[in-house]
């Protein structure tokens, strides 16, 4: 499904893989399609477990028939197949949920591949390269805000309210902090009660002890929101004293109805609600008035601060001089191979320097702690490092020519680790490399003004992609050219494999890179 960002902004749109077929497959089931021995059964049928059938090679042989056909019907139409029409806000919400719409809610809550433009202009070097950066048409959609009667009513009663206020502290990077504050507003809304202004909290990694107001334009985040929620700098003289309710254990995903049930209560009869930890509390599954609420948090009220937007937007200026480019949003630092339980490949002197470190700091091993590495691998869970990001741009058709601007923090292996993309495409900058003598000193030790300035950048390119599922790339919410672009990848992909078969790491590299390919909300 195609969707706009704003009204007035560049059109993107976006693609949703059908990632339920891949989750479907556990990791042991793709492991299986590698390693396991073949048992001839004659009773079972063409798609049973016979020895021929077990063997990776037919399964990838399907697969590759499979990206054939997609290819085949580049001429064909298929918007002719999605049912919906160019002006989303004529249609109820039953209208809007056909196709995979019905199904967006679940594939949300999973990290998936996804890669997106913007209009420019393309460039004339050659016709391969004009369809790199062919911008996809977005079939008619835009931003819908247009609240319901009933909403706007509720506003008036809430708005008016004196006597319940709610306090969050949110935690992470910026991204993730910057979703924590979405919700803490939604919450608030669900209550009736009056906004603080979030604290951040101050992260243990980077030690970034910025407040919102250094990161974020308190004046417009309290302006845009105006009429729907009260946004305070601080509690009122009145509730100053008040000892808060302090919330720590909010589970995953919870409804409104969940939120009305066990803390409504509590914060009529003490008035001040304190939330801690709200990353993912908050179900992606809201009444539309709460959606729509969401989104004009998150892509309205939450503007940079204006150092931060003015240095983003010169960042971004200077890239745009060079021509059309691409922004890479590369997951290589060492926390986030500690974290996700991943090996970065480059000897096995790193990866003994993860292991150690893992071994230290077990708490930041982050869920499914269980899982080898093969498997995270094998189930799409690792980020790609840079030979497998330049594998898959020069499968996608990005010439040697393209200007790449990559965000990130430093890569775990410093330059030997970025050498394979580097290599392939020598006009890759960072925001270090285009800066002017001192511009960055101000913002040195503030690791969120940092990725501020990455996700401006980002926001501005004409093509995004991440190595790896998270918050930035779910912030920016942009996705693939076309959908025959990512069968003709897998097609591509799985004609290499039938040559590496007999390598059993390159086959272990193109099934998670095809395990990958991930959707997001």
């Amino acid at each position: 499904m195609a969707k706009s960002k704003s009204c007035n902004a560049k059109k993107q749109s976006y693609i949703y893989v059908p990632s339920q077929i891949i989750n479907s497959l556990s990791s042991s089931s793709l492991q299986s399609l590698l390693v396991s021995p073949k048992k001839k059964n004659s009773n079972r049928f063409f798609f049973g477990y016979n020895s021929s059938c077990r063997s990776p090679r037919v399964w990838l042989f399907a697969l590759f028939l499979f990206g054939l056909v997609g290819m085949l019907r580049l001429g064909w139409n298929v918007g002719t197949l999605i049912p919906f029409s160019p002006y989303p806000c004529l249609h109820t919400q039953s209208n809007l949920r056909l196709g995979f719409a019905s199904n967006i809610d679940q594939v949300a809550k999973k990290d998936n591949f996804l890669m997106a433009s913007n209009n420019s202009q393309p460039p004339h070097d050659s016709h391969s390269e004009s369809e790199f950066w062919k911008q996809p048409d977005g079939m008619g959609y835009r931003p819908c805000l247009d609240f319901s009667a009933e909403y706007r009513r509720a506003s008036e009663t809430i708005l008016k309210n004196r006597n319940k206020y709610l306090l969050v502290v949110v935690s992470g990077g910026m991204n993730q902090q910057r979703n924590q504050i979405v919700d803490a507003a939604v919450i608030a809304r669900i209550l009736g009660a009056a906004l603080v202004v979030p604290i951040l909290q101050v992260n243990v990694i980077w030690g970034d002890e910025s407040e919102f107001a250094d990161i974020f334009d308190l004046a417009h985040f309290k302006k845009v929101l105006e009429n729907d929620v009260r946004i305070l700098s601080s509690l009122p003289s009145t509730h100053i004293r008040t000892r808060p309710v302090v919330e720590n254990r909010t589970p995953l995903h919870v409804s409104p109805q969940w939120i009305r049930a066990h803390y409504l209560k509590r914060i009529n009869r003490e008035g001040v609600l304190l939330i801690r930890g709200l990353d993912s509390r908050l179900s992606k599954d809201l009444p539309p008035d709460l959606q729509k609420l969401r989104c004009k948090v998150a892509f309205q009220a939450l503007r940079f601060a204006r150092p931060i937007l003015e240095l983003g937007n010169k960042l971004a200026q200077r890239m745009q001089r060079k021509g059309p480019y691409l922004a890479l949003h590369l997951r290589m630092e060492k926390d986030v191979w500690v974290r996700t339980g991943c090996l970065p490949g480059l000897s096995k002197e790193y990866d003994e320097i993860v292991h150690n470190e893992r071994r230290r700091h077990p708490e930041l091993l982050t869920a499914r702690s269980n899982m080898t590495y093969l498997e995270r691998k094998l189930a799409g869970l690792c980020p790609l490092n840079a030979f497998e990001v330049t594998r898959l741009l020069k499968a996608l058709g990005a010439p040697r020519s393209a200007n790449i601007f990559w965000a990130g923090g430093q890569p775990l292996g410093g330059k030997e680790a970025l050498s394979p993309l580097t290599k392939e495409f020598p006009h890759f900058y960072n925001k270090q490399d285009l800066a002017l003598p001192g511009e960055l000193e101000p913002f040195a030790d503030k690791a969120s003004f940092m990725a501020a300035i990455d996700y401006i950048v980002c926001d501005k390119s004409d093509v995004f992609m991440p190595s790896h599922g998270g918050n930035m790339g779910h912030a920016i919410q942009v996705c693939s050219h076309h959908i025959l672009n990512l069968l003709a990848l897998v097609s591509l992909l799985l004609s290499v494999f039938v040559l590496w078969t007999s390598n059993y790491e390159k086959s272990n590299f193109l099934f998670s890179l095809f395990c990958s390919f991930q959707v997001i909300y």
